[in-house]
């Protein structure tokens, strides 16, 4: 085979049951000129026979030990990609057909990193259209002070910026949001961000643990923010005021995923650590009003 343009990056453990609807996506691509490279952390499920039902050369699996550090999967899998690009698909997540060739587009125009709008699949409620950016939103300053405004499944790059940047981070405190981090590096690097507005693909939200997934998430973010921070390190009182808010933001962030999920005295404890530490974010006192009303109304609400 010859040096394929795209490399498609597959961390997975255990999610045989959404792997094969991924592959499919990613072979009904209009743009055919990829390389999948599924990184199985020894799934104990029919990962293996999944992949090789599809009888493609274009996909491979490796079996690679993550110890619970996805972020070492994907590092793995963008060490063997021998493309120009590096695409990341989580293995539960789908691609519609024209998200390689739309990517391939954008990122021609000068960018080194683009990144899509995507549906939100939560099963018991309907689509989510989610659009990331904009492109000022993906500057640094942006980005730390204001959060996250990209998706990893939604994310094309020049494998060259992923090596100048050392790429994901491993750190077991970075867990969930080595992401974020990631794209941190490459705004402070001084790589470009561009955003197609258009839904190309589909990020699958799964139910039942959605509360510890938000309070492991808001520590990983905390923690991402501080490393951060001690870089930027801003000393005077403006900078002081934006971290902040910045780690505000995160507990309100938290705070939402729990009242979302129905978890408002939870809820209610993180709208109160954002007012806590910076008391002028006015959708904290909204939020805050609705889970308090919903806790008058079911008592018995966690």
């Amino acid at each position: 085979m010859s040096t394929p343009t795209v490399s498609i990056v597959i961390p997975t453990y255990n999610h045989a049951r959404f792997l094969s609807t991924a592959l499919q996506s990613v072979q009904e691509q209009t743009y055919s000129d990829w390389e999948a490279i599924i990184v199985n952390n020894y799934s104990e499920d029919d990962t293996i026979e999944v992949v090789a039902r599809f009888n493609d050369p274009r996909i491979r699996l490796v079996n690679y030990r993550n110890n619970g550090i996805i972020a070492a999967s994907r590092n793995h899998g963008i060490e063997l990609a021998q493309g120009e690009f590096v695409a990341f698909l989580d293995s539960d997540d789908t691609w519609y057909p024209d998200k390689l060739a739309r990517c391939l587009e954008t990122i021609a125009l000068g960018y080194d990193l683009v990144c899509h709008g995507e549906n939100w699949i939560k099963e018991g409620s309907p689509p989510r259209r989610m659009f990331y950016g904009p492109e000022k939103r993906a500057r640094y300053p942006s980005l730390l002070f204001d959060g996250n405004c990209l998706s990893t499944s939604a994310t094309l790059v020049y494998k060259s910026a992923l090596h100048r940047v050392g790429a994901f981070s491993e750190a077991p405190e970075f867990i969930t949001a080595e992401d974020y981090e990631l794209w941190l590096k490459l705004a402070k690097t001084g790589f470009s961000f561009g955003f197609v507005n258009e839904v190309l693909g589909e990020y699958r939200i799964h139910g039942g643990n959605q509360s510890k997934v938000a309070l492991r998430n808001m520590q990983a973010e905390l923690a991402v923010l501080e490393q951060h921070f001690l870089e930027w390190g801003g000393s005077n009182r403006t900078s002081r005021l934006q971290m902040k808010k910045r780690r505000a933001l995160a507990f309100y962030g938290a705070g939402r995923n729990l009242q979302t999920d129905g978890r408002h005295q939870e809820a209610l404890r993180h709208f109160w650590r954002a007012w806590q530490t910076y008391p002028f974010i006015t959708k904290c006192y909204i939020a805050a009003l609705l889970s308090f009303s919903a806790n008058l109304i079911n008592p018995g609400a966690h």
